[in-house]
């Protein structure tokens, strides 16, 4: 034993400005709910920004950092109310609209320090690579595909063919290469269109980080895990899974300069007030921030800014993993390579002497003795929470360790938070935190003790992706690059929940169930011993999804009456042509806003889906298909009010708002790489609908290359292959969702708010491919969209059937839906306001064929009944309500239909569907014709009202009556709700032109119903 030490940790009281902060924020909330606008568009045209969840930092200030103490559950948390998404300067800590959020101007690329350069890259123009021969002697091209040359061979791959369409798009060339659906690019045309200028520099600075990917020309991920290392002050945290990481920047209690190394237990967790729906749920849970349970650092690093500056570097910046190098002085003295799932945090030293510290304390250090193994020396810490770590010493040169020399570390412990080595180390250092605490007992830690000393010494430097579908099975692999020990060692990641669940049957048997640790918001992680990872999903449901309206039980659904085809012709005709033949179309779709443009496109796509494929009106369609072609060539010729830029410092297509405005907020953050896959979801979307209706249309070569150049900025499945963009920019192989937020630095972590709109650009991606037969892309979307789905109903959308009841906190649960996801917390509220039709709202649109296979039937009975039932969705503001009655539709087809037709009134938490064999629900099942086959006494929330309309209007009272109020509501309305009127109910609480989101209709929500109704 080299040290034992007893130590009480002191208290911090509350001061007096906290309470003075929390009264002024509490005015600053009234002052916003009494701004909150009514509509969907008119709300989020600014991205206003409604008080989120504290963090806990304890300071205004993201570059300051106090600590409160944080070593329990009852721990205070500081009362910042702050805005998800921080610039550098955040004096105006309450600020609730983009001008005073990002309060920045887009400033020129930093320069470059003389000690460790920072070069910016320079993105050559590249050339249209021709395609070399097919030479594999796998399945050669199907005849459907045109082109007589492959970019790859796909030697031995089985292949799993799209849906095939009539037609030339020839994205044929982008089938599977080697049975790998990661390693060929989406088009084998890597330019970007002529149509799109080079942008050289991004106001966003790329603060420390070394390119070191080759050419100099590897795009940078912008919406991963580890940007807050290369973001803003760079002492925000960084969340692997279950470990947190932080460079300390000699701030908090441990006053350290180091890599700071921290993890929460689920008894550790905070939870805020019940939320205001009444759920009784709590609305907001999280996680302490700035604990620094234990922070490897080394003496130079600890005199600071006093030996000419201490730098966060990072280089090799890969979608699941970085290298973290903190230098002193123009030295590289520790170095940390950082993987999400690591089981063990790596810091590596050459010729340092390396320091512990501890924000937390410890009250006892011991060294162990015998001998882990060879050239290894073990420590632990135990913690003034009662936690325990374990720190290995790998000491020498790796090479000697090999030989099985003696190396070793020698730690002089300096009071309750600090210990010094004795002499220069050459090595490794490496922490893992034991299972278990003063809260959680002794469960898992004699074999989490065993399992680390034989994973000592080796740790993960990367992550290979790689897939494969054959047949309904998809599956994906992590192969984890490793360096270290090449013997006598194995590698320990953590998988969570979804992982769990999904594993082959080789890779579940590499898991030690005892070895868990609690993650922030993903429950509980468990230990899994080797070097890759195989988890599997089934495909063929996604595979199953065409354009029209879908059902799991029916697939595609798409028969409806003729008295219900007249009736949906009727509102077409006027949504899609308008009174000006057409310039409705190309007026609403004229936008500031790729965002808002985009949403207007989909909105026509969608018509024209119902139009063409379901009502078979095929001149109506092609009247419309026209026009849509028109406005969207607006955007496929960069003549929009904000044309695109490629940016070549980061890689990737940006608006350019904010280079003309200086707003860093305009269209969400767009040029900051903020919600870039629900902004191109929809614009793809629209494509694949354009090249379903008329493949020559997509045969077009620039119209092929501009959808194909946003399919590659959100979803490029190579970087290695296509250096343009980063490998999936905003969808996280790890976590199996995406995170919108771009370069901004965040205190909590990346962030996701509509899970829905998430979906949207999966089953766009999906579309598209199968459109332009692409097939990797097609396999690839599909299986990517069951792991979304699988990940969103462990993560984001809770009922008693979905995995999310035993992932989440029980306390939170109630709420149905997650609201914003961090990596940090979960808040039950939206960025822009807190009502609940907001907050469960924007994890319902847009509704489209893929929205049953997430969303399933069970979940939106739960939470319409919690939310909506007894005549609450009446009374949700504006177009909520329209999102609504259509998400509703999924479980009672009718009943919406009765809603938004007016023919029954609006039912009063279920629905009324008199002259139709069926009086008002009460949960038994009634015998009206055209109901669904099944779910019926289930599916439909509890309603003891009568409708106060007569039921048996028939369809030409209903048409009448649409017309009337679409003569009414003629002429051009202000954008961007521009919206075709809509029929009002014979009640109050009916339906008007209000109603409608701006990226829906009422002629997709009626042939919605219809088709999933058999109405």
């Amino acid at each position: 034993m080299i040290g034992f030490i007893n130590t009480e940790r002191r208290r911090h009281s509350t001061p007096v400005a906290w309470l003075l902060l929390l009264w002024l924020t509490t005015l600053l909330q009234i002052q916003q709910a009494a701004c909150l606008a009514i509509l969907p568009e008119s709300i989020r045209a600014r991205r206003y920004y409604y008080p989120l969840a504290p963090d806990w930092r304890g300071s205004l200030n993201q570059k300051e950092t106090t600590a409160p103490d944080i070593s329990g559950a009852g721990a205070d948390a500081s009362t910042n109310v702050r805005a998800a998404i921080m610039s550098d300067d955040n004096t105006k800590f309450a600020a609730r609209n983009p001008d005073e959020l990002y309060n920045t101007s887009p400033r020129a690329i930093s320069e470059t320090s003389p000690k460790m350069a920072v070069t910016t890259p320079t993105v050559a123009a590249s050339p249209s690579y021709s395609s070399p021969p097919y030479k594999g002697s796998g399945n050669k091209p199907s005849p459907v595909f045109f082109s007589s040359s492959r970019p790859f061979s796909s030697k031995g791959y089985s292949h799993q063919q799209p849906p095939q369409t009539k037609g030339d798009a020839d994205n044929s060339t982008t089938k599977p290469s080697n049975g790998d659906l990661f390693s060929t690019p989406i088009s084998p045309d890597l330019s970007i269109p002529q149509s799109i200028p080079s942008q050289p520099n991004h106001p966003a600075p790329r603060t420390g980080i070394k390119q070191s990917q080759e050419g100099n020309r590897t795009a940078i991920p912008t919406n991963k895990f580890h940007a807050n290392f290369f973001l803003g002050s760079q002492s925000s945290s960084v969340w692997t899974h279950p470990y947190s990481l932080q460079w300390a920047k000699g701030q908090g209690s441990s006053s350290a300069w180091g890599l700071a190394v921290s993890h929460t237990n689920a008894s550790q967790r905070f939870f805020g007030e019940p939320d205001p729906s009444g759920s009784g749920a709590a609305r907001w849970f999280g996680n302490p921030l700035g604990r620094a349970d234990v922070v490897l650092s080394e003496r130079e690093l600890e005199k600071g800014n006093a030996t000419g500056g201490v730098e966060l570097m990072t280089q090799d910046i890969k979608e699941q993993s970085v290298r973290v190098q903190l230098v002193a002085g123009g030295d590289v003295k520790l170095e940390a390579p950082v993987v999400q799932g690591m089981g063990m945090v790596t810091a590596l030293y050459k010729q340092g002497t390396p320091v512990i510290k501890s924000g937390i304390g410890w009250k006892m250090v011991t060294k162990a003795v015998g001998v882990v193994k060879a050239g290894v020396v073990k420590y632990r810490l135990v913690m003034e929470d009662g936690a325990t770590w374990l720190l290995y010493a790998t000491g020498g040169d790796v090479s000697a360790i090999k030989r099985g020399e003696p190396g070793g570390l020698e730690l002089e412990v300096q009071g309750n938070n600090v210990a010094v080595a004795k002499g220069s180390f050459t090595g490794m250092l490496q922490v893992a935190k034991l299972p278990g605490g003063s809260a959680n007992g002794t469960e898992g830690v004699a074999d989490a003790e065993k399992l680390y000393d034989a994973a000592c010494g080796t740790y993960a430097t990367g992550v290979e992706l790689s897939g494969s579908v054959d047949g309904p099975k998809g599956r994906y692999t992590f192969s984890f690059q490793t360096e270290g020990l090449s013997t006598n060692s194995s590698l320990v990641m953590f998988a969570l929940p979804h992982h769990q669940a999904s594993f082959s049957s080789d890779t579940a048997s590499k898991v030690v169930s005892s070895v868990k640790l609690d993650t922030t918001t993903k429950g509980v992680a468990v230990a899994v011993v080797g070097d890759s990872w195989t988890m599997e999903e089934e495909v063929s449901k996604p595979m199953s999804i065409g354009f029209v309206p879908w059902t799991p039980e029916a697939g595609s659904a798409k028969n409806i009456s003729d008295s219900a085809k007249e009736l949906i012709k009727t509102i077409a005709q006027q949504e899609l042509l308008g009174t000006s033949q057409g310039q409705g179309i190309l007026s609403q779709t004229d936008q500031p806003s790729m965002y808002y443009g985009g949403k207007a496109l989909a909105k026509f796509a969608s018509i024209l889906v119902a139009v063409n494929d379901v009502l078979g009106e095929t001149d109506l369609a092609k009247k419309g298909l026209e026009l849509l072609k028109v406005a969207f060539a607006r955007y496929s010729d960069n003549q929009q009010q904000y044309p695109l830029a490629y940016d070549q410092s980061w890689g990737g297509l940006v608006s350019s708002a904010s280079y003309t405005t200086g707003d860093s907020g305009a269209d969400f953050g767009n040029t900051y790489y903020n919600d870039h896959h629900f902004h191109y979801g929809y614009f793809i979307y629209t494509g694949a609908v354009l090249a379903h209706l008329d493949p020559t249309w997509a045969s077009s070569a620039s119209n092929l290359a501009y959808v194909n150049s946003l399919v590659r900025d959100v979803a490029n499945p190579s970087s290695s292959l296509d250096p343009h963009f980063p490998s999936f920019r905003t969808f996280d192989w790890y976590h199996g969702h995406s995170w919108a937020h771009g370069l901004f630095e965040a205190s909590d972590g990346k962030d996701q708010e509509s899970s829905s709109e998430d979906s949207m650009h999966v089953y766009a991606l999906l579309m598209w491919a199968q459109a332009t037969n692409n097939q990797a892309l097609y396999q690839r979307s599909a299986l990517q969209l069951s792991l979304l789905s699988r990940s969103l109903n462990s993560y984001y959308l809770y009922s008693s059937s979905n995995p999310s009841s035993q992932i989440q906190p029980k306390e939170f649960v109630g709420n149905k839906v997650a609201g914003i996801l961090f990596e940090n917390k979960i808040d039950h509220v939206t960025f822009f306001g807190n009502k609940k039709e907001y907050i469960q709202g924007i994890h319902m649109l847009p509704l489209l064929p893929h929205t049953l296979f997430v969303r399933n039937k069970e979940f939106v009975k739960e939470e319409w009944e919690a939310f909506f039932a007894g005549g609450e969705a009446d009374k949700a503001e504006g177009a909520w309500k329209g999102v609504l009655y259509g998400n509703y539709a999924t479980i009672d087809p009718r009943g919406a239909w009765d809603v938004f037709t007016g023919a029954s009134g609006v039912p009063p938490g279920g629905s009324q569907l008199a002259d139709q064999g069926r009086g008002s629900w009460n949960g038994t099942s009634g015998t009206g014709t055209g109901e669904p086959t099944t779910g019926n006494a289930t599916a439909t929330p509890t309603s003891t009202s009568e409708p106060t309309t007569p039921g048996g209007i028939s369809s030409k009272m209903v048409r009448r009556t649409i017309r009337r109020a679409l003569d009414k509501g003629k002429g051009k309305m202000g954008m961007p709700l521009t919206r075709a009127s809509l029929p009002k109910a014979k009640r109050d609480g009916g339906f008007s032109h209000e109603n409608i989101d701006g990226g829906a209709s009422l002629t997709w929500y009626l042939t919605w119903c219809a088709a999933l109704g058999g109405l």
